[in-house]
Order: structure tokens, then sequence, then C-alpha cells
């Protein structure tokens, strides 16, 4: 019963989000052309803002539970599972004051309006997932920006998205790239619950009534002498927030 309300609750919000990707495209592109960098960091948070206010026509909701004070003025890697497309704006939107970017496939550096922009203009990579040289050549550069900036790096070390919220084991490569080449940032574990829902039909209908969790856990200093175990730690640590869920 409930998914044949999905399908006109679906329609609706895509109306919406398709406006508001439609909307902030030329507020991008005239804040980083016109006012520069903040002004362009201004529009993509409210851009987020909007794209989660699409999310509640689904009865979509939001809980974010930071009990930790993550430092600001360094720079930060933000370790998370990977669920859903829907993990993005929360992201973005919660975590904001740190500046977040991302690590995303190539494919998405074009076609979706406001977007591809943000990735490609706004201080994230895009990597080549057949190659892993060129893949990592780009996240050290990456890491290079974010070093210098003191912004959040986003990484989703399960590589692809999990359909059912089990999470998937780490890729390591891409995080331990960033902890060797930022071996000042912080480490930020984030561990995502729910986000799965939105799409357990599917792309069309969307599902109703998600809960989407975001859980801030202890921040901490890179081990470089005990990069593996600490990569284990953190895996595990994100891992069992959802599976204890």
């Amino acid at each position: 019963m409930l998914k044949i309300f999905a399908y006109p609750l679906s329609l609706i919000y895509f109306v919406f989000f398709g406006l508001t990707l439609v909307i902030f495209h030329p507020i991008q592109w005239i804040s980083i052309h016109v006012f520069g960098y903040q002004a362009h960091k201004k529009s993509v948070d409210y851009l987020n803002l909007g794209l989660m206010a699409c999310m509640h026509i689904l009865g979509t909701r939001y809980s974010f539970k930071n009990a930790f004070d993550i430092p600001k003025g360094k720079p930060i890697i933000i370790v998370s599972n990977h669920q859903s497309m829907n993990d993005i704006p929360p992201i973005i939107w919660f975590l904001r004051r740190h500046h977040p970017k991302f690590i995303s496939k190539k494919e998405l550096g074009k076609g979706i309006p406001s977007v591809s922009f943000n990735l490609r203009h706004g201080g994230s990579v895009l990597i080549n997932r057949k190659d892993p040289r060129q893949s990592i050549k780009a996240i050290s550069d990456f890491a290079d920006r974010i070093d210098q900036n003191n912004w959040a790096a986003v990484i989703f070390p399960e590589g692809t998205r999990s359909r059912d919220g089990n999470p998937k084991p780490f890729k390591r490569k891409g995080l331990e790239t960033l902890m060797n080449k930022i071996p000042e940032a912080i480490v930020v574990p984030l561990s995502i619950e729910n986000s799965w829902k939105t799409l357990k039909y599917g792309k069309f209908p969307m599902g109703l009534g998600a809960h989407i969790k975001l859980m801030v856990h202890q921040p901490q200093t890179i081990k470089a002498d005990k990069l593996s175990q600490q990569i284990d730690q953190i895996e595990k640590q994100i891992h069992d927030q959802i599976s204890h869920s």
C-alpha cells in the first residue's frame, strides 16, 4: 500500500528536485565567476539544503549527531560508508563549516545541472575508476588542495553504494593516499544509516518515510606508523554503528 502512494509523491519530488538543480546552476555560475569562492560555497550549501527539503515530500527525516568538537583551521578527512546519492546533501549541509569536498567518479562531472558544475569548479576531484594510476595521482593532487585550504576531504572507501544498507569492505588505497599526503589532518569517521531506503524500490518510485541518520565519531589524529591498524579501527567503528542500529 505504501508503494502505491510512492508513485505520485515521487513525481512531485522529481519536479521540485529538478527545479532546485536548474535554479541553482546559474546561481553557482554567477557566484563563482563574479563573487568568488566564498559566494559559490554559500550557494552550494543552500543548494543542498534545498535538496534535503525536497526529500521531505517523501517523508524523509534527518538526524545529525555530533558530540565531538571537530577542529577548525586544520585539514579534515571525513571517512564514511555510502548508501545512496542522498548521503551527499546532509554531509554538505551539516558539515558546511568544514568545506567538504568529494572524491567522485568522472561520470558525475557532466550532464547533471548544479551537481556537475560544483564537482568541476567547487574543489572536489573526479577520478577514472578504470585507471588506478590516474585515480591515485588525482587524489594526491586533491590532498594537496585540501591541505593548502584547510578543507575537508570526504571519501567513501567502500567504493560503491550499499543498496541494502549492509556495509561493504573498505578499498583502502584512496584513503591511504589521503592520510599519507596529509599526515597532520584530523580523521573524522562518519556512519550513515537508512539512506538506502530512499532507493529501496530502485530509481522509481522513491522510498517513503526514511529516517536518515548521520553519526560523527571521535575525531583522531593520523598514526603514520600504524596506518593499517588505524584504518581497520575506523572501518570497524563506522560499520559497527550501522550493524547495531
